[in-house]
C-alpha cells in the first residue's frame, strides 16, 4: 500500500515528479557555480561529468530501492527496512534537519538576488521580511495540498530552466576559445584541480533522493520514482554543464574569476548593456521559490514515515490533502526562528555552524541507503533482488555508496564534525521515543492480563472437577 490519502487525482505524474527532482537539484547555487570554479580552470568541467555520473548511479539505486519499497520516506525506509530502527531514526533525523536549516540559507540567499531584480537597496528591516516571504509562500502552497506544490514545482521549474537554456544554447554562438584559460589553473595539478573543483561542485547535486522521498505521492512508484530520479538528475545535469561552459566561453576568464554574478555577465557580453542582470536576477529568484517548495515538502516527508512506525512525534503522521501539515509547519517555523537569529541577533557564527551542518547530513541518508541496497544484494533475499541485473544492481550500489563517501570527504572536517555532534543529539530524541513505545506497549500489556485473568479460571475448575468424577468410581 502507497501512503496516501486515497485520492489519486492529488498524486504526481512522471512529468512533475521529476520537476520536482530538477527543481530540489537546482536551487540558486548554480548562479554562481562558474565562478566557483573558474579558478582552477576548465578542469572543473570534467569534475562536473565525473560527478554527474555518480548522482546518476545515485538516482539508478534509488530507483531499484522504490521498486521495492515505494513508500512515502524513501532513505528513512530503507534504512529501516535493512538495518533496524535505530538506522532508520538516524536517517530520519539527519534528513529533516538538512531539509529546514538549508531552507534558511536559500530564504536569505534569495534576499541577495530580490535587490538585485528590484534594484532596491537593502536593509534588515525588509530583507527580514522578504525572507519570511520566501519560506512561508511555499509552505502555504504545501499546505493547499500536493497538487499545488505540483503546480508551483512545474512552473518553476520552467521559469528558471528558461533562461538558464537560453544562456547554454545562445551561448555556443558566442563562444570564444580563448576564454576559456587553461586546462588547469592556480599552480594545480590536472588531479589536484579536479579534486578541489569536485569539492566544491559535490553538493550541486543534493536532491536526487527527491521522487524517493515522495514516492507515496507519486503514481506508480515503482516504474516512476526511478525514471524520475534519472530524467531530472540528467535534466539538472545538462542545466549545469551546458551553463557553465557557456559563461566559460563568453565572459574572459580574469574577470570570470572574480565574477559576482557570472551569468549575468554572459549576458552582457553576449548583447551588450545590463541588462542580463535583471533577468538572471529574475530566473534565480524563481529558482529559490521553487527550491523551497519542494524542501519544504521534503521536511515533511521524512518525519511522516518515521513517526507512522513511531520513531518520531505522533502528529507528525498525519496528512491533510495528501500533505504533513505539522511537518510542513514544523520546518518553516524553525527555518524561520533561524532567519530571525540572521537577521535580528547578529549571530552569524550560529547560522554559519547550521549551514556548515546540512553539509554533513545530507550525506547520511544517502550512505545508509546505499549500504541497505548492497545489504539487500549480499543477503540474496528473492524478494528484494532481481536476480538477473545482481551484477550490474551491485556495480550501481557500490557506485552511489562511493559518491556519497565522497561527499562526506568533501564536506570538509568542520562539516564532519559539527555534523556529527549534531546528529548525535538526536540520539536523545530516539531514547524519548523508545522509552515511550515501550511504556505504551507495557500499558497495553498490563491492561489486558487482567481480562485474561478469570476467562481462565473456571476453564481450570471445569478442568479439575472432571477429573474427580472420572477418578471417582475406581475408588475401592
Amino acid at each position: 500500500m502507497h501512503d496516501t490519502d486515497g485520492r489519486s487525482g492529488r498524486r504526481f505524474g512522471l512529468p512533475t515528479a521529476t520537476a520536482l527532482v530538477m527543481g530540489n537539484i537546482i536551487g540558486g547555487g548554480i548562479f554562481l557555480l562558474p565562478a566557483s570554479v573558474a579558478p582552477f580552470g576548465t578542469v572543473s568541467l570534467l569534475a562536473f561529468g565525473v560527478l554527474t555520473v555518480g548522482a546518476i548511479a545515485l538516482a539508478l539505486v534509488f530507483g531499484r530501492l522504490a521498486e521495492r519499497h515505494p513508500h512515502t520516506g524513501g532513505p528513512y525506509v530503507y534504512a529501516r527496512e535493512a538495518f533496524g530502527d535505530f538506522a532508520g531514526f538516524l536517517s530520519a533525523w539527519s534528513y529533516w534537519t538538512m531539509t529546514w536549516v538549508s531552507n534558511a540559507a536559500l530564504a536569505v540567499a534569495g534576499v541577495g538576488y530580490f535587490h538585485v531584480l528590484t534594484g532596491s537597496n537593502p536593509s534588515k528591516g525588509t530583507d527580514l521580511v522578504v525572507a519570511l516571504l520566501m519560506l512561508w509562500l511555499p509552505a502555504l502552497a504545501n499546505l493547499a495540498g500536493t497538487r499545488w506544490v505540483g503546480v508551483v514545482q512545474m512552473v518553476s521549474t520552467v521559469l528558471k530552466f528558461v533562461p538558464l537554456l537560453f544562456v547554454a544554447v545562445i551561448g555556443i554562438f558566442f563562444f570564444d576559445p580563448s576564454n576559456l584559460g587553461s586546462f588547469t589553473e592556480g599552480g594545480h595539478s590536472w588531479t589536484g584541480g579536479l579534486s578541489a573543483s569536485a569539492a566544491i561542485l559535490l553538493y550541486s547535486y543534493v536532491g536526487v533522493e527527491s521522487a524517493a522521498m515522495s514516492a507515496g505521492e507519486v503514481r506508480d512508484p515503482e516504474r516512476n520514482v526511478g525514471r524520475a530520479s534519472v530524467l531530472g538528475t540528467i535534466g539538472a545535469a545538462l542545466v549545469y554543464l551546458l551553463g557553465t561552459l557557456a559563461v566559460f566561453g563568453t565572459v574572459a576568464h580574469d574577470k570570470l574569476v572574480k565574477s559576482t554574478a557570472p551569468f549575468s555577465d554572459a549576458v552582457d557580453a553576449m548583447f551588450g548593456g545590463h541588462w542580463g542582470g535583471t533577468l538572471i536576477a529574475f530566473a534565480a529568484v524563481i529558482s529559490i521559490v521553487g527550491a523551497l517548495n519542494g524542501w519544504t515538502l521534503m521536511s515533511a516527508q521524512s518525519p511522516y514515515a518515521a513517526a507512522k512506525d513511531g520513531l518520531f512525534p505522533a502528529s507528525f503522521a498525519k496528512k491533510k490533502r495528501g500533505v504533513p501539515t505539522v511537518g510542513v509547519l514544523a520546518a518553516a517555523v524553525l527555518a524561520t526562528l533561524l532567519t530571525l537569529i540572521n537577521y535580528t541577533t547578529g549571530v552569524g557564527g550560529v547560522f554559519e555552524i547550521l549551514v556548515l551542518v546540512t553539509t554533513f547530513s545530507a550525506t547520511v541518508p544517502y550512505l545508509l541507503s546505499t549500504a541497505a541496497q548492497v545489504y539487500f544484494l549480499l543477503t540474496g533475499a528473492r524478494e528484494k533482488v532481481h536476480a538477473g541485473r545482481m551484477t550490474r544492481d551491485m556495480v550501481l550500489a557500490l557506485g552511489g555508496f562511493g559518491f556519497s563517501f565522497w561527499l562526506v570527504a568533501g564536506a570538509g572536517y568542520a562539516a564532519v564534525y559539527q555534523g556529527t555532534l549534531f546528529l548525535f543529539a538526536g540520539i536523545l530524541v530516539y531514547v524519548w521515543l523508545a522509552a515511550r513505545r515501550k511504556a505504551a506497549a507495557a500499558g497495553e500489556q498490563a491492561a489486558a492480563e487482567p481480562a485474561a485473568g478469570p476467562a481462565e479460571a473456571p476453564v481450570g475448575e471445569q478442568a479439575t472437577e472432571h477429573a474427580a468424577a472420572v477418578a471417582e468410581p475406581v475408588r475401592p
